[in-house]
C-alpha cells in the first residue's frame, strides 16, 4: 500500500474498487440511459477482500459485483425446480457469487494438494508435507493441546479463511427493510404512521396463515421498527415471502457469509463473517443501522452466545456466534461522481427501475428457455450450481484424506453428505457435532430472536437431474 493510498479511507478505496469493476463490465450488463436523458436506476453491491488490513502490504481484491432489485412472488416458488433464483436483490446476489467463488478456491487448493500428494519423488516415495499457497484460504489450523476437552471435538470442515483476510460489503443504497425505514419516513410527504392491527394472542403466532400476516410489506407500517419484513414491491405486485436484505444480512451476522454448501468445506472462523457494511453517507441512518445490526439492537439477545454451546478448549476461534459488523460511510459527493445509476433524489427527473418496465409488470416469467443449463446457469448463481460445485472439491478432499492416516490437525473431518434432493442435502446428517446441524441450530435460534420469519419454502424437492435437458439440442 503506497503512502498516497494510505491517506484515503478504507471505505472510499473499497467503493472505488467496486465501481471500477462495475464500469469494466460490458454495456449489456448495465442499466440503460435513454435518448431523452432519463435512465434506469438500480442498486449495486460488491464484496471486497482486504488482505493485511492496515499493514504496508495491504491489498484489496474485488470478489463479486452484482446489481438487481427483483424477487419472485410466493406463488411461483414451487415452479422453479432449482433453476431460478428467488431473490435477485444485489446484496443477496453478491453473497451467492462470493460463495461460488469460494467453492472454486476450495477446488483449486485441494486439486493442488492432490496433484502433489500422488506425485512420487525421486526415491519413489509420496510426501504428505506439501502446503499449498493461497492468498485467501488454507488448511484449518488448530492448537495441539486438547487435554481439557470435555467432549469430542466438532468435526469442522478442513479449510478456513486466511487469518489476515477481512471481507467488506459495499452497497450503493441502504439495504431494504429495517435498516432503511427511517430513510423511507424522511421521504414521505405525510409521515403519519399507519394504523396496524396485529394479533394480541401469542398462541396465534404459530398458525401459518397468521404468520404470513406478521411478515410486513417492505415499506409499509413504518411505525413498526425492528421487525422482519418482506422485500418491497409495487402495490399491484403479487406478494413475496423473500425477506428484506436487512433481515438477511442480520442473519448472516450469526450464520457467516458461508452458504450451506460452502460451510461443508470452510470453517466458520471470525473472518468468515462480514467485517463491515459500507454505504453512501446519505444512505446511512445510524439509528436504523444500530437497531438492525448493532450489538445492542434487535439481536441483543444473541450477544455472547455461540454454537455449539460448549466452547472448544483448543484455542480455536471456529464457532458460530453473533458477530455484528460495523457500518461505514463514503462521502455522498464521492459516490455521486462514481455512480450514474443511483435512485433519483427529490426534485430530479423520474427514472425507471428495471422492474417497473411494462414488459415485467405482469406475472413474472419462471424458468424461461434462456435459463436452461448451459446458458444463464453459467453465471454460477442459480441454486443448482452450488450443489454440484461442491462435488469436485469433495472428490479431491476424499482422495487427499484417504492418503493419510488422519487429517493434518488430528481430526477426522465430517463427511460431505450424499443426498437425492436439495432438501435432503441441507438436512443431511444426524450427528449433533456435524457442521450442518450446528449451523442449522444457530440459524434457528437467530430467527427466533428476529421474530416473524416465515419460510420461503416450496422449491426444495429437486435433484441433480435438473441438469439433464430432456430436449435434444440442435447441432
Amino acid at each position: 500500500m503506497s503512502e498516497n493510498t494510505s491517506m484515503v479511507p478504507l471505505a472510499s478505496r473499497i467503493a472505488a474498487l467496486v465501481h471500477a469493476h462495475f464500469d469494466a463490465l460490458p454495456a449489456r450488463n448495465k442499466p440503460k440511459i435513454f435518448a431523452d436523458g432519463s435512465r434506469e436506476w438500480i442498486p449495486m453491491t460488491g464484496i471486497v477482500a482486504v488482505k493485511g488490513k492496515h499493514t504496508p502490504s495491504e491489498s484489496l481484491h474485488c470478489i463479486s459485483v452484482t446489481s438487481g432489485a427483483k424477487c419472485l412472488p410466493a406463488s411461483q416458488i414451487p415452479r422453479c425446480q432449482g433453476l431460478v433464483l428467488h431473490d435477485c436483490h444485489a446484496e443477496i446476489l453478491a453473497i451467492r457469487a462470493f460463495n461460488y467463488w469460494l467453492l472454486t478456491e476450495c477446488h483449486a487448493i485441494l486439486t493442488e494438494e492432490k496433484s502433489h500428494i500422488f506425485k512420487p519423488n525421486k526415491t519413489g516415495e509420496t510426501k504428505h508435507d506439501f502446503i499449498p499457497r493461497s492468498p485467501f484460504i488454507r488448511r484449518r489450523q488448530q492448537a495441539e493441546n486438547r487435554a481439557n476437552e470435555a467432549k469430542p471435538p466438532v468435526a469442522w470442515p478442513p479449510l478456513e479463511i486466511q487469518p489476515d483476510i477481512n471481507f467488506y460489503m459495499y452497497c450503493t443504497c441502504a439495504p431494504c427493510g429495517d435498516a432503511s425505514m427511517e430513510l423511507c419516513m424522511a421521504n414521505q410527504e405525510d409521515a403519519t404512521p399507519w394504523e396496524v392491527n396485529r394479533p394480541t394472542n401469542p398462541n396465534l403466532a404459530d398458525q401459518g396463515d397468521l404468520l404470513e400476516e406478521t411478515l410486513l410489506d417492505g415499506r409499509a407500517h413504518f411505525s413498526l421498527l425492528g421487525v422482519v419484513r418482506r422485500k418491497p414491491a409495487r402495490m399491484d405486485a403479487e406478494s413475496t415471502r423473500s425477506k428484506s436484505c436487512s433481515d438477511k444480512l442480520a442473519l448472516r451476522q450469526v450464520s457467516s457469509l458461508l452458504s450451506c454448501e460452502t460451510s461443508l468445506l470452510v470453517a466458520p472462523t471470525e473472518n468468515a463473517y462480514l467485517t463491515g457494511l459500507i454505504l453512501p453517507e446519505d444512505e446511512v441512518s445510524r439509528t436504523a443501522c444500530d437497531r438492525s445490526f448493532g450489538e445492542k439492537g434487535r439481536m441483543e439477545a444473541l450477544a455472547g452466545r455461540s454454537w455449539p454451546e460448549t466452547p472448544a478448549y483448543d484455542g480455536s476461534t471456529t464457532t458460530y456466534r453473533f458477530r455484528p459488523f460495523e457500518v461505514l460511510s463514503v462521502p455522498a459527493e464521492e459516490v455521486d461522481a462514481l455512480w450514474q445509476f443511483a435512485k433519483p433524489k427529490a426534485g430530479e427527473a423520474r427514472s425507471l427501475l428495471p422492474s417497473e418496465q411494462p414488459s415485467d409488470a405482469t406475472a413474472p416469467k419462471v424458468a424461461p428457455k434462456k435459463s436452461k443449463p448451459g446458458n444463464q446457469a453459467d453465471a454460477g448463481l442459480v441454486p443448482f450450481k452450488d450443489w454440484p460445485s461442491i462435488l469436485q472439491p469433495k472428490a479431491c478432499l476424499h482422495k487427499h484424506e484417504d492418503s493419510q492416516d488422519q487429517a493434518q490437525d488430528g481430526h477426522t473431518f465430517h463427511p460431505i453428505p450424499e443426498a437425492n434432493t436439495y432438501e435432503e442435502f441441507k438436512r443431511a446428517g444426524d450427528d449433533v457435532t456435524g457442521p450442518l446441524r450446528i449451523r442449522a441450530k444457530a440459524i434457528h435460534d437467530a430467527k427466533e430472536v428476529l421474530k416473524g420469519w416465515v419460510s420461503n419454502s416450496g422449491d426444495e424437492g429437486w435433484g441433480l437431474d435438473v441438469l439433464i435437458d430432456p430436449k435434444k439440442r440442435k447441432r
